[in-house]
């Protein structure tokens, strides 16, 4: 799935680039665009009950984005185990294809008092969906 962000000028720092806490943020952009291509959105999980904190979160900048920029955002499900869930991010320059950055996060599924919960028990219908998104040469945990 790719997602496309217009970098924002309020996403600049002092020296004209896009700041490196936002590719973070559009990270999570990214994840709630793929959840809703899959047809299941973020907001209907929570109305489940059920919440997915992130559990850990990795960026390498590889070069500068700037002002206006539009910036490719590439997401695979790349770990999927029914509780943990891992994807990976490609950012690029949609103009030269320059990756600007490479990430990773890692969440997991929990019930609104923190506990742990099987998504095909809860939600089968994601869960489905999330093992329908992973490749078959990708690994069967998070």
């Amino acid at each position: 799935m790719t997602y496309i962000h217009q970098a924002q000028y309020y996403e600049t720092d002092q020296m004209g680039i896009i700041h490196h806490s936002n590719y973070i943020r559009w990270m999570e952009e990214a994840r709630i665009a793929y959840m809703d291509e899959m047809d299941f959105p973020y907001s209907a999980v929570e109305e489940a009950g059920i919440i997915s904190p992130v559990l850990a979160v990795e960026c390498e900048y590889k070069s500068m984005t700037h002002f206006g920029d539009r910036v490719v955002i590439e997401v695979k499900l790349t770990s999927f185990n029914g509780i943990k869930y891992a994807l990976s991010y490609v950012m690029k320059d949609e103009k030269t294809g320059e990756v600007r950055a490479i990430g990773t996060s890692r969440h997991c599924y929990l019930n609104k008092n923190g506990r742990p919960v099987t998504i095909k028990k809860e939600l089968p219908a994601l869960y489905e969906k999330m093992k329908e998104a992973m490749a078959p040469d990708q690994e069967e945990q998070a």
